[in-house]
């Protein structure tokens, strides 16, 4: 048996340290998530501009936004088992590339359906961030890891608000009628660019080290019989996420389509939902009714936990940037539009150091203790924001918000600070699923908002998160070390705690 090490550097993350490789590769990974948002939310700030060229409703200017991330759940889940089966290097590429084409299609689309149909396509470079968080795991030590995919996860966040900011002006810059086209397109070139630049620079493991498999593909192998009939169980969710996308989109919702469309397409996730739990039983029988060996085992209670975790903090960021400038307009009376989204784009801006300071807190003080420090802080943040009303002085109001905003983003830090520690052959699966779980929060949250008061909204995440508390409760702290099996069949031992 042999001991598989990442170099092991006990002191702190030396961000500028260009000459220590997995540096450069966390700046390169952080940058190419950083573009996957800008071009997942390169529409938002120029909604207006694309109404005005293309004489959109309002019901189908809020199809789009639904669109936009109706493919995500599905595709983190199918790109976490493609980085495990080919490296975070060509996949990341292939994305990137892949998402520039379809970027340049939606901005020279000239029809609602061909905008529809492209939006609906972007949802996929939603899928992005699971590739960096496998590419993270394999060059840093446990000791680090939570920091730096803290730091990849928050700095590539700010994708979405640094295009909020920046994509108006290069619009303007352009001038004329289709200044936003050429604003999206620019994204896209950039993209494009950039994919072959991280193909040429970016490596999936540190020199001398092995990149684990899977053993099988089609399915994430679990290793108990438990575990199997969990993992059934937690995919439903996300197939019930998607109907009520698909019922969102009917004449109920925004009527992008029919009633018979919306049966239809449930009728497809059904049949998608047994093809998936076919593969699930094909890949995992054999090995299940032979007996798993110690060595290749490990708890999937650790991913079910982290899974309902970043269903109450992601899920809830992504609900609450959607409708935080409309609830500031809306609540406080004399402020602008322009103020309201200032003042509401304090939460999405905490990512920058909120995120690091999640992983930072797991890899110094615990990872159970952390998470269960900062997702009760979440709890407590929401139920505030709950008793915020048009009384509230204005800046409180937003130093709770802020305040709050640390707390879930620093919480989905702590999350992808234990995922790498589970199974380093399945690091993109686990991530896959924890992260199609946030996209599945949002579809929940959102869903509640559009029945109930704003106060209610935010008492009903304070509510869920009060059961993610009680989850990661039975969270186990990683300690010692997980066993993979190389290609070749040498045992190696890699130190998680």
């Amino acid at each position: 048996m042999s001991e598989t090490h990442i170099v092991d550097d006990r002191s702190k993350l030396r961000l500028l340290n260009f000459a220590d490789q997995k540096i450069r590769m966390l700046h390169l990974t952080w940058f190419a998530f950083f573009l996957t948002f800008v071009i997942w939310f390169a529409h938002a700030p120029l909604l207006i501009h694309i109404k005005e060229a293309l004489d959109l409703t309002t019901g189908q200017v809020k199809a789009l936004l639904i669109l936009n991330v109706a493919i995500t759940i599905p595709a983190r889940i199918v790109v976490g088992m493609l980085v495990d089966r080919y490296g975070p290097r060509i996949i990341y590429s292939s994305l990137l590339f892949i998402s520039a084409l379809l970027c340049i299609g939606f901005a020279f689309a000239n029809t609602y359906e061909a905008l529809a149909l492209f939006r609906f396509l972007l949802g996929f470079v939603g899928a992005g961030f699971v590739i960096g968080i496998r590419m993270v795991g394999e060059w840093f030590p446990h000791h680090q890891v939570g920091t730096a995919e803290g730091i990849y996860g928050g700095w590539g966040n700010f994708g979405s608000a640094a295009g909020a900011m920046l994509l108006p002006t290069i619009a303007l810059l352009f001038g004329g009628e289709n200044g936003w086209r050429y604003a999206i397109v620019s994204v896209g070139v950039v993209s494009a660019i950039y994919a072959l630049v991280f193909y040429k620079f970016a490596r999936n493991t540190p020199k001398g080290s092995v990149y684990f498999k899977p053993k099988k593909s089609g399915g994430m192998v679990v290793t108990s019989w438990r575990a199997f009939w969990a993992l059934i169980l937690m995919n439903i969710p996300m197939y019930l996420a998607l109907a009520m996308l698909a019922w969102r989109l009917s004449p109920a919702g925004v009527n992008l389509f029919s009633d018979n469309m919306m049966y239809l397409m449930w009728l497809l996730l059904v049949v998608l939902f047994v093809v998936q739990t076919h593969q699930i039983w094909r890949v995992n029988v054999e090995h299940l009714r032979a007996g798993v060996p110690e060595v290749d085992r490990y708890s999937f209670k650790q991913v079910g936990i982290l899974n309902i975790a970043y269903f109450a903090t992601f899920g809830s960021e992504l609900a609450v940037i959607s409708m935080l400038p409309l609830y500031f307009l809306e609540t406080f009376e004399g402020l602008s539009a322009v103020e309201a989204g200032l003042l509401a784009s304090g939460f999405a801006f905490m990512n920058l150091v909120s995120r690091p300071m999640g992983g930072w807190f797991s890899d110094k003080f615990g990872r159970r203790k952390s998470m269960l420090f900062l997702i009760a802080g979440l709890a407590v943040g929401y139920f505030l924001m709950g008793l915020m009303d048009s009384y509230w002085w204005i800046p409180l109001a937003v130093l709770v918000t802020m305040a709050c905003s640390f707390f879930v983003q620093a919480g989905e830090g702590a999350v992808f600070a234990i995922v790498p520690l589970i199974k380093r052959s399945m690091t993109g699966q686990i991530a896959g699923m924890a992260g199609a779980y946030g996209n599945v929060g949002a579809v929940v949250y959102l869903t509640v908002l559009s029945y109930v008061e704003y106060s209610t909204f935010f008492y009903v995440i304070s509510a869920s998160a009060v059961l993610g508390l009680i989850a990661v409760s039975f969270l186990s702290d990683p300690k010692g070390h997980i066993v993979e099996v190389g290609e070749d069949g040498t045992v190696h031992r890699i130190a998680v705690g």
